[in-house]
């Protein structure tokens, strides 16, 4: 008989226990609404919490602390499942997140809640990317679409409910709850984890090296260059001294992470990321894809409001529609991909994202309501029939060894596109308002006049001209990632054997 790894061993094992696989698999859905649901919870109990606290000029770091925490952790935990497996990093990652999950009930002012949102986001990287990678562990090739799509699932449902949910826990029952509500929720996530998710004894190295070197710089790193993303052209302009000083610190300490990698045994970000095509290939188009995502979902609503007249109920509806045929074409996509591939299904998908994408600025003005919902729910469908396959892609190419580096690697270069997209859009959509309004103005302000009755009709033209520049811009970037999935990526992913 052929010889089998630790890792296939673990993997028939976890197939043969079912119960004890869907206890996990309910865990890692709960671990999964709880990463989702905090990146967007507090939107709307920001009054409430200013209110109370203080400190409404810094405010946004609410969610920027957040994310950027997220955000850099992800390839150092990802690394660090890969040498330690994940049920640690998973269980760690839990505790810290309920722990800066309670620290927030308690906070006494605004500086003490950003800083106990970044202990929270330092958790959260550890769900998000140890999620994701012990969903492609637990399952076989042929039976990953299901639990991936379970996930896209419960990411989109609870990405959208979290700002209604944050403002009626805000209203009925004080602004502190949107964070005491995750200590039940984690604490039976984190039992059904303990109890039920056994992974395989690995042969390990007698001393394992760890890169804490490479980490600290890859944390550092990313730190500063998404702090110069996100706050420059909003807390000072682009070419100010902060601005500049931010990004020449992070070109510099990008070069110091460069040499440290390259000196390390056992890097956090391993050269092969890059070298191999299919992983260089996904990285590069889920990049693009976070870039494009910024468009509808920061735009949309304020399309709505502003150019549609509807209220904010009805401009949420009208984007998160987009969900319900996202989750439904990623389950589906299975049946594509057998038949023609991963790329050629990725590429089927992001080919029909761009045309929809580039369709918006056609609608006429002002509209109807039910045009851009129908371009959303066309354009969750084809992102459906994108991203997933991708994502089971190049999973599959990489043994247990490499599969939460891999992973890791692609949910940051998405979050990262995703940063980056909310910069380089708003500069843009603040640009076309000043060009139309004579100069003055940005899409904030100008939002505002509206929403009081103070702003003319120019005013409203103007700001459909700029969401009209953004999706434009999103379909440049969906047809960005079509270009390097042709080139870059192999026709037919070299798929490992289970």
């Amino acid at each position: 008989m052929g010889s089998t790894t630790p890792a296939t061993r673990g993997g028939a094992a976890a197939r043969r226990g079912g119960r004890g696989r869907g206890a996990v698999v309910a865990a890692l859905m709960l671990s999964m609404a709880l990463a989702a649901l905090d990146a967007t919870i507090v939107s709307t109990a920001v009054p409430q919490i200013v209110g109370d606290l203080g400190g409404f000029s810094v405010f946004s770091w609410l969610f920027s602390g957040y994310l950027l925490a997220v955000t850099v952790t992800l390839p150092v935990y990802g690394k660090l499942s890969d040498t330690f497996g994940r049920k640690p990093v998973l269980v760690a990652g839990a505790a810290v997140f309920l722990l800066g999950s309670l620290l927030c009930a308690g906070a006494w002012d605004m500086g003490a809640l950003i800083a106990f949102r970044v202990v929270q986001g330092l958790g959260g990287g550890a769900l998000q990317g140890t999620v994701q990678t012990l969903a492609a562990d637990l399952y076989p090739l042929k039976e990953r679409p299901r639990i991936q799509a379970r996930l896209s699932t419960v990411w989109a449902v609870s990405a959208v409910a979290g700002p209604g949910l944050g403002g009626v826990l805000a209203a009925y029952a004080g602004w502190r709850w949107i964070f005491l509500v995750n200590l039940p929720i984690g604490a039976v996530a984190l039992w059904l984890v303990v109890r039920h998710l056994h992974e395989p004894a690995r042969e390990r190295a007698a001393r394992v090296r760890v890169d804490w070197a490479g980490a600290l710089a890859v944390f550092a790193c990313g730190g500063v260059l998404l702090t110069a993303l996100v706050q420059g052209g909003v807390a000072w302009p682009w070419l100010s001294a902060p601005s500049l000083a931010l990004a020449g610190t992070g070109l510099a300490l990008a070069g110091a992470v460069v040499g440290v990698e390259r000196r390390a045994a056992e890097p956090i970000i391993p050269g092969w990321v890059w070298r191999r095509r299919t992983i260089a290939a996904v990285n590069l188009a889920l990049g693009a894809l976070g870039l494009l995502m910024v468009a509808p979902s920061v735009f949309l609503p304020t399309y709505a409001q502003s150019v549609l007249g509807l209220g904010p109920a009805a401009a949420g509806l009208v984007l998160c529609v987009w969900t319900l045929t996202w989750s439904a074409s990623a389950a589906l996509s299975q049946h594509v991909y057998r038949r023609i591939g991963f790329r050629d299904t990725a590429l089927l998908g992001i080919g029909l994202g761009a045309l929809i994408l580039f369709a918006f600025p056609f609608l006429p003005y002002p509209g109807s309501w039910w045009q851009p919902m129908l371009l959303m729910l066309l354009l969750g469908g084809a992102l459906g029939l994108f991203q997933l396959p991708l994502i089971i892609g190049v999973q599959s190419t990489v043994g247990w060894s490499e599969r939460g580096t891999t992973t890791a690697s692609v949910l940051f270069c998405r979050q990262t596109g995703q940063t980056v997209g909310a910069s380089v859009f708003g500069a843009v959509a603040n640009g076309v308002l000043a060009a139309r309004l004579g100069g003055s103005g940005d899409l904030e302000s100008v939002t505002r006049a509206l929403a009081a009755g103070t702003a003319p009709e120019t005013t409203r033209r103007a700001i459909a001209a700029a969401v009209h520049a953004v999706y434009l811009g999103a379909a440049g970037a969906a047809a960005l990632a079509f270009v390097v999935l042709l080139v870059v990526a192999p026709r037919r992913f070299p798929v490992r054997p289970d």
